[in-house]
């Protein structure tokens, strides 16, 4: 008899579980349960709370086994949880109701089970306070659960006599009062800690968003400053046909190219690249440039505005950052161009004639590592015909997705095959092939070009 009576409760108190799961998920998806996760603490919300955590422990009551007068139920797990999740307002307003209804039915354990359930909600909602008006988390939630019930079992033991009946009860009640109750407050705090941590991530994630979409504006903004530093169209120089193009791998580059009047009638053509990608390599290429420029219109020759610009440039590179530089000084009147190549990638000169390209090789050490490095200059006379391809290496060093490179050998059959067409559509043609060649591969440096043709 006892064990069918022992096996009737667990069954009953196995149903309530899974009603308390449900209940559970409803009130902590409710606007006023999330404003109190929020810190939000109006006494609209907390007497919504209040009323359905108490609904919850009147529910505890009356679907409870009676045993000897006293009833095996979860009458405790609304205040319980009320104020360990929502403050000592909602503890004790849901405590109350509950108690209420359960004094309401009297029985030999009337007093200690009000009393019972009115504690629970207060010194949860202490807890809640003591906590810094937080929820305590799972496991001190149920070590909560089981103390509290464990103290509703010697409240039965000191108020109610006889003393033997009152022991009786709680023989009888005890372990699965205790089970149940911090089983459904284990149900509500992992629902809870779900629901907090769903929200952190919810809160972490728009703040990286919001942080993301501001960083991308600003990048925006940098793009835009950058591509203002580069010419917005190529000068009309007398005797040349010009055209330019420069893809940054990301928002912002280290590539430039410049076309700078000169005195005399003369024009610089510039092409660079600095070490590195990005903000960091576009902020080396602003100071780069500004110095080249201010360095170029001052009359001098072209391996003195390099050697002056380099000197500059290596005394402000505390970063370690280094440019590659090709510049040209050309002379329509004459048509020639004095050039020097600080490194860079050298650039091919097609003659009229046809035949393979003169390669325009380095005069100097890149700019920005030694202060008093000399540089020299080369001149090669120009005649109506040549083209004249400049490029920095993201062109040449393209990978296709078997990670072969684009390579000078491909570039020169692009141009070669090319050299009737105007020069923008040259241009076009290399990016294209450069394009068509990378196929899916993503690119992972910059990319510029500039075609001077003779004209």
């Amino acid at each position: 008899m006892a064990f069918s009576v022992f096996g009737d409760m667990f069954l009953v108190l196995l149903q309530m579980i899974c009603v308390i799961i449900v209940v559970a998920y409803l009130i902590t998806r409710t606007k006023s349960f999330t404003q109190v996760l929020d810190g939000i603490f109006t006494w609209k919300s907390q007497v919504i709370l209040a009323l359905l955590f108490g609904a919850l422990s009147i529910y505890g009551t009356e679907s409870g086994i009676t045993i000897l007068g006293a009833t095996a139920n979860v009458r405790d797990l609304g205040p319980m949880v009320g104020g360990l999740a929502c403050g000592p307002v909602v503890g004790l307003g849901a405590g109350l109701i509950g108690a209420a209804h359960r004094f309401s039915l009297a029985g030999f354990t009337a007093v200690p089970c009000a009393t019972a359930t009115i504690l629970a909600g207060l010194f949860g909602g202490l807890i809640f306070l003591a906590a810094g008006r937080k929820f305590i988390g799972m496991h001190g939630a149920v070590l909560f659960a089981v103390g509290m019930e464990t103290s509703h079992m010697g409240l039965t033991l000191l108020l109610c006599r006889p003393f033997e009946q009152a022991l009786e009860v709680v023989e009888g009640v005890a372990f699965p009062m205790i089970v149940a109750n911090a089983t459904g407050v284990f149900i509500f705090a992992f629902i809870i800690g779900n629901l907090i941590t769903e929200r952190q991530t919810k809160a972490e994630r728009d703040t990286y968003l919001s942080e993301l979409e501001r960083k991308k504006a600003e990048l925006r903004i940098a793009h835009d400053i950058q591509m203002s530093f580069l010419p917005e169209r190529l000068p009309a120089v007398p005797g040349f046909e010009l055209a330019a193009l420069s893809v940054p791998a990301k928002e912002v580059g280290g590539d430039f190219y410049d076309a700078i009047p000169l005195p005399g009638g003369r024009t610089a053509f510039v092409i660079a690249d600095v070490s590195g990608k990005g903000v960091p390599a576009a902020l080396f290429m602003a100071l780069s440039r500004t110095v080249l420029r201010a360095n170029s219109l001052v009359p001098r020759s072209a391996r003195d505005a390099i050697r002056e610009a380099n000197m500059l440039i290596a005394e402000d590179a505390k970063s370690g950052m280094f440019v590659t530089l090709f510049y040209a000084a050309a002379d329509p009147a004459n048509k020639t161009l004095t050039y020097v190549n600080a490194g860079h990638n050298p650039p091919l000169l097609f003659r009229s004639g046809g035949g393979r390209p003169v390669r325009l090789k380095g005069t100097g050490i890149i700019l920005g590592v030694m202060p008093e490095a000399e540089y020299g200059e080369e001149t090669v006379a120009l005649e109506s015909g040549d083209l004249l391809l400049l490029y920095t290496d993201g062109i040449t060093e393209a990978i296709n997705p078997d990670e072969e490179q684009f390579g000078e050998e491909r570039l020169i059959e692009t141009v070669t095959g090319s050299l009737d067409r105007p020069s923008t559509e040259i241009v076009d043609r290399v990016r294209d092939a450069v394009m068509e060649f990378s196929g899916d591969e993503p690119q992972f440096d910059d990319l510029t070009l500039m075609v001077l043709r003779v004209v």
